[in-house]
Order: structure tokens, then sequence, then C-alpha cells
């Protein structure tokens, strides 16, 4: 499961790293950088197959088309790679709904007794990553629209798997707009989705204040004296 994240770019670099563009109507009414404690049901910036030059700003909570409420939401911010042929929530928008969402990290808790210890998980070079994300559109009863998106999950890497067996499905950049093309056959775009190379991570401890979603600001991902894990070593 990834249910905790990091962007803490601003709006240039987002736009020179991806070579697309930010409609100011979307920054100015959400705002949603840097965000160092990104939690579902916040709005991120993520570049979808029908938009290939804009960041457009969704919700992090998949909402089919067809739900009846927005209640499902809470149970689809992760989609497992294995599953997307055969879950109905997925399967439509793995032909013809994929995105990217831009992070520089993500959280995972690691079990250490009756404590649960957060850790900070990064590329070596502390820079921006997609993640290979579904995304569809809701119309409410109101005929007001929430467009939403969910994060594609694949088994850990030998770094990640000594704090959680789950890891989000990060991208190589030049998989980037593989991933994002129309054209892609379906079962080309699933190879994309594989565990990214425990070598080029690094995990650290960091703050239990990240436990708070109100929490948000740089101290957060600063790396604390607990135990650490670097490159698939546990050390202290």
């Amino acid at each position: 499961m990834c249910g905790r994240a990091s962007l803490t770019k601003n709006q240039k670099e987002l736009e020179e790293r991806f070579d697309a563009k930010f409609y100011s109507e979307d920054i100015e009414r959400y705002n949603p950088i840097p965000n160092y404690n990104i939690a579902p049901m916040q709005y991120l910036p993520v570049i979808t197959n029908k938009d290939l030059s804009h960041f457009n700003i969704f919700r992090w909570g998949l909402i089919p088309y067809w739900a009846k409420d927005v209640k499902i939401a809470n149970k689809l911010i992760n989609a497992r790679a294995e599953t997307l042929l055969t879950k109905i929530a997925f399967k439509g928008s793995l032909k013809s709904r994929r995105c990217i969402i831009p992070l520089d990290g993500f959280y995972e808790w690691q079990k250490q007794g009756s404590l649960k210890k957060p850790f900070r998980i990064i590329r070596t070079d502390k820079d921006i990553f997609s993640v290979a994300g579904l995304w569809d559109i809701w119309t409410t009863g109101e005929n007001q629209i929430i467009e939403t998106f969910t994060i594609i999950t694949v088994q850990a890497n030998n770094l990640v798997k000594k704090i959680h067996n789950r890891m989000p499905a990060i991208l190589f950049e030049d998989e980037e707009k593989l991933w994002i093309d129309k054209g892609i056959k379906t079962d080309e775009a699933l190879e994309l989705l594989k565990p990214y190379p425990s070598e080029l991570m690094y995990a650290y401890p960091v703050s239990s204040k990240i436990n708070n979603t109100r929490n948000s600001n740089p101290k957060l991902i600063k790396e604390v004296p607990e135990i650490n894990i670097h490159q698939g070593k546990l050390f202290k």
C-alpha cells in the first residue's frame, strides 16, 4: 500500500522536468505544492493520457464513473498491478485512462515491536520521480465533476520490503511517456509496472509527526536518529 507521499518541488521545477504547464486557475484554486505530507483525498498534479502538455489537479482516491457515491474513493487509493485486468474498478481505466503522478518521496511504516516507525523513501539523487496511476471522472447528482486518480502498487524491492511489502510503481523517465501513450497496448503497459531498483533508492527514518495529516512542513522530511535502512542494508 502507498498511503502517504511528498512533493516538495515548486511549479517551475515540475514544468521544466516534465515539459508541461500548470493551468493558472488550478494553482490558484488548489495550491497543491509543495506538500511534505500528501494524504489520500488531497489534490495533486498529474499528467494524463488526455492532456500530455499540462498538469491537471486530481483528487487522490479513485471514484469510477459508475460509482454510486464518493465513499468508494477511500478503498481505491491504490491499485495492485496484479489485479488491474480483473477488477472492474481498474480494468477500463487501464485501457484508456492512465496517468503519471510526480512525487519526490513516499512514506511507509515499519513494525518495530509494538511500534510503527515512519520512513521516507526517495531516489538516491533526491530527484523527482513518476508513479504510474489510473484516473477517472465521476459526476455527482448535482452535476458536479470530480476528477480522481489511484496509485498503482507492485511488490516491494529488496530495500522497501524491509519496511513494507508493497511500493508504488515508479517509472523510469523514458517509460513515462510510454505509460500515457494512447497507442500503447495494454500488455505493453503492464510490462512497465515493476519494482524500482533498490540501488537507486534510499530510505531513512522521519519524525512521527508525519502521522498527523494536518502537518506539512520541511521538518517532516528531515532524517531522525533511528534505525536506518540504506540501499538494502540495515544498520544503526
